[in-house]
């Protein structure tokens, strides 16, 4: 059986992307794969801007809500499991269709991960236990000593992050900018793909991401918050980052009026999509620029 050309569509939070891959999917009978970080998260239907039940009973999504937001998820679970979907996409001669904002994702898929070892669950525990005693700056002052190189790689409020960068300098010997600087295993040959970018100019998606911002409380973002915080999560767990997420809770706890809540949600998407147009721009100068239309 023919394998059909996978594309990849990328761009900022509001960009329309996902609606560019419905419309492909539609015309080539593809199936669409998430390549966004947050939409992995079962509990972030409405925070995370998720396709809606009318898409995905129309279209096949996969990757999407698969993951309880106390498990966290990584780039390398994400590869794993693009991985499998490929093959058996591939096996049935189906169009795979990713589609995201998480532009390491993307990166990924193309270029591979770096061959770090897998680090023994005694030494992750360790450096998981000092995040909690010490705290994020502590522990980024302590990476800048032994590995000075990845720690001004990262900013001192990403425990996450600063941990793994600590927790691979001890299981290796070796600094994690080291390690990400070797080639890894490619999971898609960029010349054997269909590339776009989906990216309006920065007074349209703000438009855009502040109305989607409007609908989600619409649709009872306030509720996912509650019900998110009503599980008392390690407030560490990538999940938590989900845009709009934190100024909620701070609301639900009493320490914001929900005007500032909903102010600060659209101010945080803002900022994420300069980020994320930054990084696009540096990063995706062959892909084609598509139109959401």
């Amino acid at each position: 059986m023919t394998q059909k050309r996978p594309i990849l569509i990328a761009g900022p939070t509001a960009s329309g992307k996902s609606a560019l891959a419905l419309k492909i999917a539609r015309e080539r009978g593809g199936v669409i794969v998430n390549a966004d970080s947050m939409q992995v998260y079962e509990e972030l239907q409405i925070l995370s801007a998720r396709p809606s039940p009318e898409e995905t009973a129309e279209i096949p999504h996969r990757l999407y809500g698969h993951v309880p937001m106390r498990e966290g998820y990584s780039v390398g679970r994400f590869v794993r499991e693009a991985e499998a979907i490929l093959a058996e996409l591939n096996g049935e001669g189906r169009l795979p269709i990713f589609v995201g904002g998480t532009g390491l994702y993307m990166k990924a898929l193309l270029e591979g991960l770096s061959p770090i070892p897998p680090i023994p669950p005694a030494i992750r525990e360790h450096w998981r236990a000092e995040a909690d005693r010490l705290g994020a700056l502590k522990l980024h002052r302590k990476l800048a000593d032994l590995d000075p190189g990845t720690a001004a790689r990262l900013s001192p409020t990403d425990p996450q992050r600063i941990v793994r960068a600590l927790e691979v300098f001890e299981a290796t010997g070796r600094p994690l900018w080291e390690w990400q600087n070797e080639p890894g295993n490619p999971v898609l040959k960029e010349e054997e793909t269909e590339r776009m970018v989906v990216l309006p100019d920065r007074a349209t998606l703000h438009e855009r991401s502040d109305a989607r911002f409007d609908r989600m409380m619409e649709q009872g973002a306030l509720q996912e918050a509650r019900r998110i915080a009503d599980l008392k999560l390690d407030p560490t767990l990538p999940g938590m980052r989900a845009l709009g997420l934190r100024p909620l809770m701070a609301h639900l706890a009493g320490t914001l009026a929900i005007e500032e809540a909903v102010e600060e949600g659209k101010a945080e998407t803002r900022r994420y999509i300069k980020r994320q147009s930054t990084w696009i721009s540096g990063n995706m100068k062959s892909w084609k620029v598509a139109s959401a239309q």
